[in-house]
């Protein structure tokens, strides 16, 4: 008799911006398929995510499924670090930036699948100030962008853009005193961005060689410029080549510690935080078991360097253009 393993799958019904309507049905039809049994729970509140986990945790679940986004994903995945249990990803968010680096399918039918093709890998998790991480974390201008977005009444990549540009244009890069591999640099940068996977969401990516199971994070410094060269480095940002430009520097670290002149924003997992002045960031090597797809994560830029921008992108890169040139009288 074939063993019918059991699964907690955890919706989170307020991820992203497509409805979640029927999607219960869905993934218990999808299931069915591979003889997994389906216990599914919605949050309703911060913290759900976590507390559902931990209940698996202890009834014996076989794996947790986080249906959400990136935020949905760190809210169960950090009761799960260190129990062997596994967890499962359908992404649901506005930028899915862990599920893209593990080349997860971003369908339910695509992710069940590779659920029940059972390959699990013990990968890294970090933490900041003892608040894990699985994706990115930052300080900075994308700290600030991720407050903004949070509070729009709107979500998605459009809106996600649009909140960039605007914060772009009154920004002003802070001091960091940043403490890695036994050495001691102080920098007047535009962010600093610790990541366990390489990109923040929506193939965006802030540290496309970052890998889950190396034991280290890859930190990017984002160094101040003009405003034309920081715009161009977002740029390059779009497409992959952030850490190919003399804008940017990126290096590898067990663990780190970031200074500032005082506390401030953050963001963990492209969800806003508030930490202090210091900060301690650290990777802990193998101690999260994730369902893993057996084909090789492929690199796809959000832009090609190929070809001509496209809308949206076009229009937003447009408005940086414009609002710089009225802002410096360019």
């Amino acid at each position: 008799m074939r063993l019918v393993k059991q699964l907690m799958v955890i919706i989170n019904p307020h991820s992203g911006s497509v409805s979640k309507d029927g999607i219960d049905a869905t993934i218990r039809h999808e299931a069915s398929k591979y003889s997994l049994s389906t216990d599914i729970r919605f949050t309703t509140a911060p913290g759900d995510a976590t507390r559902l986990a931990r209940e698996a945790i202890e009834k014996g679940y076989y794996g947790v499924v986080a249906c959400g986004g990136d935020g949905t994903v760190n809210e169960t995945a950090r009761a799960l670090c260190g129990s062997g249990v596994a967890l499962g990803i359908i992404p649901m968010g506005s930028g899915n930036g862990l599920a893209r680096h593990l080349n997860i399918p971003l369908t339910v039918t695509g992710a069940m699948k590779v659920i029940a093709e059972d390959r699990v890998l013990d990968c890294d998790y970090a933490s900041a100030n003892g608040h894990p991480f699985f994706c990115t974390f930052g300080v900075g201008f994308d700290a600030e962008v991720t407050y903004k977005f949070n509070k729009s009444e709107k979500r998605g990549l459009a809106t996600y853009l649009q909140t960039t540009v605007d914060e772009f244009v009154r920004y002003q890069p802070e001091v960091y005193t940043i403490i890695a591999n036994g050495e001691v640099i102080t920098e007047q940068a535009l962010l600093i961005a610790c990541c366990n996977a390489s990109q923040y969401g929506n193939n965006a990516y802030i540290a496309p060689e970052a890998s889950i199971k190396d034991g280290l994070l890859d930190l990017t410094i984002i160094h101040k410029g003009s405003p034309v060269k920081l715009a161009l480095a977002g740029i390059d940002l779009l497409t992959g080549l952030v850490g190919k430009t003399a804008q940017a520097t990126t290096f590898r670290v067990p663990e780190v510690t970031i200074v500032r002149r005082s506390p401030g924003p953050a963001h963990i997992d492209g969800e806003p935080a508030d930490m202090s002045d210091e900060i301690r960031i650290k990777c802990h090597p193998g101690q999260l078991r994730l369902f893993t797809t057996a084909r090789k994560s492929q690199f796809r830029a959000l832009l090609s360097p190929q070809i001509p921008f496209i809308s949206p992108f076009v229009l937003t890169m447009q408005d940086i253009g414009y609002r710089i040139a009225r802002a410096f009288k360019i």
